[in-house]
């Protein structure tokens, strides 16, 4: 077995305590003898929930020698709300501890400069791995167990049940419900994204009439269907006849399905039920083109318009042709408008379309923005929003308001949309009349979606678990400004220039395989673009001289790296390949003095 690099594990600490332990406090000593994956994460973030889904297999497979433990680093303000990460543990059902560090004490002492990044820690105590992004699983796996070889043979392995304790179940109708649409007969069909099943509500918005789905995690058509964490829903306009009447995004099972509400029987419309990856196609017959992560979806333009969260795109389906294609969006992450095809999305997840069917809204919510899409044009531009680390809570001239993180948009009688403001718990109003933002309501926890009844709107309140009717106010609810930037502190690097090494090693029994050119690819770009003067672009070499503006003081480097690795056994004539990928985000400070170099790990030790 080859030799691998050690470093002494810093202790697990954070100011908000441990969660799913039954209230002990636990320290790295009472991990000694496992296997432990440090799951850096945090709730906003769609590679981290996809990465908690990669993980599940090995934590049930390796149960009684791995413990996987959740370090929930916020970028957000929100999520340094211990009530909010408890409720997201609850939500997207994390069975292993959870340490809650809302200063990111933990996150610094670990050097993590990504969401999400996974570090694994040896039985003695030692880090052994650090994995940033998607797509690790493999190579964890493998290395899980050499881990568990090796440490048998030394006596150092601690086989035995983990701390993990389950918490008490949410009771009630609704478990952190996604979105809502009003049905012909004035009822509901809301997505109940915690029991995995669609929900028809009467016209009261709380009593029941039918469950659509068992409530089991699943992919299954028919009249006994199941689905994983739906959330958005479009009705089919009246007059089309295609055999269903609602679509569906259902999230974590990365498809669209189509229900048909006279017997609840549900069919699958795009998708293959597996995650898209780089490289996968993207536009073809729907059921044979992967997804990712749809989470809103909206008839607009004669098309379903989906808000691939997953990817930072938007995707259209066709139903009449049966084709998925991409619409919006290049997968970088990030706020950049212009035409659709150059435009950077970061992970849309609210569709609405204007009273005139010209444009189609989008709530963009890393960027904490409000978007929308010209039909004629095919052009995407900005209402509100300038970024990925600047968000709050401010009204007035929307050049200057602040979002924080919103999930829903609805068009409202006069033209002007309401925002579910998510992480502000707010429901917030852009006027493209006026130009100006303004607060319509406040005191809504976690409010992901709405739909207009009559002269009232009524709430998805995801994180109280039910639907909550507002009279529209004639004038809106003023709040004292708030602006933010992530806690996560800049990187403070010297002006002109800065040496980037995105560092990877393929996973042991693997290979970088170049039989057919390169199998890596990185690129890099900044906002703003006169932050670099100098090796913005792509290429397939994972170092890179970097040239650094002197008039900039402040900015975001975008850095995107992807590595293909393939068995490395001459005798297996089909080897298995895998990608990994990661987008970083890095927040620079220029400081005479400061770095002339960025690591930053894909996979492997720096």
């Amino acid at each position: 077995m080859a030799s691998r690099a050690r470093v002494r594990a810093p202790e697990l600490v954070g100011a908000g305590g441990w969660l799913n332990t039954g209230g002990k406090d636990l320290t790295l000593a009472d991990f000694r003898g496992k296997i432990v994956i440090a799951d850096f994460w945090t709730f906003c973030c769609i590679n981290c929930l996809h990465v908690l889904d990669e993980l599940r297999e090995l934590e049930e497979k390796h149960r009684d020698t791995v413990v996987i433990v959740g370090v929930h680093s916020p970028k957000f303000v929100h999520e340094a709300d211990h009530q909010a990460v408890v409720d997201a543990v609850a939500r997207y059902e994390v069975h292993h501890p959870v340490l809650d560090d809302p200063a990111l004490v933990t996150w610094k002492q670990y050097a993590v400069r990504a969401w999400p990044t996974l570090v694994v820690i040896d039985p003695e105590g030692y880090v052994v791995a650090q994995h940033a992004g998607e797509g690790h699983a493999h190579a964890i796996a493998r290395l899980v167990g050499e881990l568990e070889a090796e440490h048998t043979a030394k006596g150092t392995l601690r086989r035995g049940d983990s701390p993990y304790v389950a918490p008490e179940p949410v009771a009630g109708d609704l478990k952190f419900p996604g979105k809502a649409v009003r049905l012909p007969d004035g009822g509901f069909l809301v997505a109940d994204s915690g029991h995995h099943s669609l929900v028809e509500l009467a016209e009261d918005g709380e009593r029941v009439l039918r469950r659509i789905g068992d409530g089991e995690r699943g992919l299954v058509d028919g009249v006994n269907p199941r689905f994983s964490e739906p959330q958005g829903l479009a009705l089919v306009p009246a007059g089309l006849d295609l055999g269903y009447d609602v679509v569906v995004a259902d999230t974590v099972n990365h498809v669209l399905r189509g229900v048909r509400l006279a017997d609840g029987h549900v069919r699958t419309l795009a998708g293959t039920g597996k995650q898209w990856w780089q490289g996968s196609p993207t536009a073809g017959p729907a059921r044979e083109v992967e997804l990712s992560s749809p989470w809103d979806v909206a008839w607009f333009d004669d098309r379903v318009w989906i808000a691939m969260a997953g990817v930072h795109q938007l995707w259209s389906y066709d139903p009449a042709a049966g084709t998925v294609q991409v619409a919006a969006g290049t997968t970088n992450e990030g706020l950049v408008d212009g035409p659709a095809d150059e435009a950077w999305f970061a992970q849309p997840s609210g569709l609405a379309v204007s009273a005139d069917g010209e444009k189609l809204w989008v709530a963009d919510s890393e960027t904490s923005a409000l978007r929308w899409v010209s039909r004629e044009t095919k052009t995407v531009h900005s209402a509100v929003g300038t970024g990925l680390f600047d968000f709050g809570h401010r009204d007035g001239a929307a050049a200057q308001a602040l979002l924080q993180h919103p999930l829903g948009v609805s068009v409202l009688p006069d033209g002007s949309v309401a925002i579910a403001d998510t992480y502000n718990h707010a429901l917030r109003r852009f006027d493209p009349a006026s130009g100006e933002v303004s607060t319509l309501a406040t005191d809504l926890r976690e409010p992901s979606g709405a739909v207009l009844v009559d002269g009232d709107i009524v709430v998805v309140e995801s994180a109280r678990h039910r639907l909550t009717r507002l009279r529209l106010p004639e004038e809106a609810v003023r709040v004292e400004s708030v602006a933010h930037r992530t806690q996560r502190a800049a990187t403070e690097v010297a002006p002109g220039a800065l040496r980037l090494d995105v560092l990877f090693s393929a996973p042991s029994g693997q290979k970088l395989d170049e039989r057919y050119g390169p199998s890596t690819r990185l690129l890099v770009s900044s906002t703003p673009p006169e932050l670099l003067l100098a090796g913005a672009g792509a290429d397939s070499a994972l170092s890179r001289e970097l040239v650094l503006s002197e008039e900039i003081t402040e900015g975001v480097l975008h850095v995107s790296a992807i590595a293909a690795s393939c068995d490395d056994d001459p005798e297996i004539e089909y080897p298995a390949c895998h990608v990994h990928q990661q987008d970083w985000g890095v927040p620079v400070k220029i400081t005479p003095g400061g770095a002339g170099r960025l690591p930053l790990v894909l996979a492997g030790m720096e």
